[in-house]
């Protein structure tokens, strides 16, 4: 998954539209309608707790006196939060101890939807009924991810070129749970094969009760323009909520977004790890019309408030342990972007052996900065390796 855009269009605010309050998806009201999108090798527990967290509104602080609670509906900018895509498949073949690997999640993270993917009919309604069971509010299908070794298997995006099968999968899944069941998807295929309109109609008559759609093809991957105009398409040929995803960078795009479609939420992927606090951002703009911009102070506290949440996982888990190391190395390049003199950041992460020597790399780092001393010549642009580890790249924001 590409960290930067393809030539980004600048958009200002549209006059008279914002992003809405509240969406109401089976129930479950989304407030205000805001999504974070699900990628893998992203979206876990910890990154969905940062993320909800970093769009708290706290009484007094940053923000807080600007934001109208009747416009964001509460105190956090983002709506909904949604877990990595996980294998149906292998959620059902699993023991339980190791699906608790996949599928925690904390009281705090409600609203929060679970993302299965496959090509099974029956295996992806046994993987819905243990998202159902598990605790989840909705369970949603991905129909979107490019990624070669999923589309191998028909999942995510493959699964674009059968709709008869999408068809069963939608009747088995509805048929299997309660809560509410939703869908993300694209285009379709190729530009030849758009079938983003017929799939919606699909889902609205199979009794889903919202649908994604990241306005890109299977073949377009992350590249070019996100086509919002069938985001349009969509929004007029169903009734059930329609949230648009695909290049939402700032507020202004989010704004756009809505003037442009009439979706009724917005759904944001790779812009959240670059800048955490997009979803305060959109409810601040949502309602005063501007929002804040991050200091360099803000971001050394949120740098090491996710580093250090990360550390806390794993101090009691091998595996997470190790996971945590690698975490932090591979959200640097996100995080650090902007930051004058970040390349020397970067490379003292990805040469540190262990994850609090990570951290104290941060803290040195950004106390000399903000001391205002002068930085040491491993804060040279030159210095950073060319193979510096960026975002998986088997990243799906669908």
């Amino acid at each position: 998954m590409k960290k930067q855009w393809d030539n980004p269009v600048e958009y200002t605010m549209p006059e008279g539209v914002r992003v809405p309050a509240s969406m109401d998806i089976g129930g479950v009201v989304v407030a205000p309608a805001t999504v974070l999108a699900p990628m893998a090798g992203v979206t876990d527990t910890v990154f969905r707790r940062f993320i909800r967290n970093a769009s708290l509104f706290a009484e007094g602080g940053a923000g807080a006196a600007n934001v109208d609670r009747e416009v964001t509906n509460q105190q956090s900018g983002c709506g909904l939060i949604m877990t990595e895509f996980t294998s149906a498949d292998g959620l059902s073949k699993m023991r339980e101890s190791k699906r608790k690997r996949y599928l925690t999640f904390y009281e705090d993270e409600h609203p929060i939807a679970a993302q299965l993917f496959g090509s099974n009919p029956e295996t992806l309604a046994e993987g819905a009924r243990i998202v159902e069971d598990t605790g989840f509010d909705m369970v949603d299908l991905n129909l979107g991810c490019p990624a070669k070794r999923v589309v191998a298997c028909n999942g995510g995006s493959g699964l674009l070129r059968d709709l008869p099968l999408i068809a069963k999968i939608f009747e088995a899944v509805r048929g299997a749970v309660k809560i509410p069941f939703t869908v993300k998807f694209r285009l379709g295929w190729n530009d030849q094969h758009i079938i983003c309109v017929p799939l919606a109609r699909l889902a609205e008559e199979s009794g889903l009760n919202a649908v994604s759609l990241h306005a890109r093809t299977r073949e377009q991957g992350y590249s070019g323009q996100a086509r919002w105009e069938h985001i349009a398409e969509v929004k007029d040929a169903v009734r059930i909520p329609v949230i648009g995803n695909g290049d939402v960078r700032t507020p202004e795009d989010a704004c756009a977004l809505v003037a442009k479609t009439g979706c009724d939420g917005v759904m944001i992927g790779r812009a959240a790890p670059a800048n955490p606090w997009i979803f305060r951002q959109i409810a601040q703009y949502t309602a005063t019309g501007r929002y804040d911009e991050p200091s360099e102070a803000d971001r050394y506290q949120m740098i090491r408030t996710y580093f250090e949440m990360l550390l806390d996982e794993g101090r009691e888990d091998e595996h997470a342990s190790r996971a945590a190391e690698g975490k932090m190395k591979q959200f640097a390049s996100w995080f650090t972007h902007g930051v004058p003199g970040g390349a020397g950041l970067r490379k003292s992460i990805y040469e540190a052996k262990t994850g609090p020597k990570i951290l104290d790399a941060v803290e040195r780092f950004f106390e000399t900065r903000l001391s205002g001393e002068a930085l040491e010549p491993l804060q040279r642009m030159e210095d950073v390796p060319e193979d510096f580890p960026a975002m998986d790249s088997a990243a799906c924001a669908g």
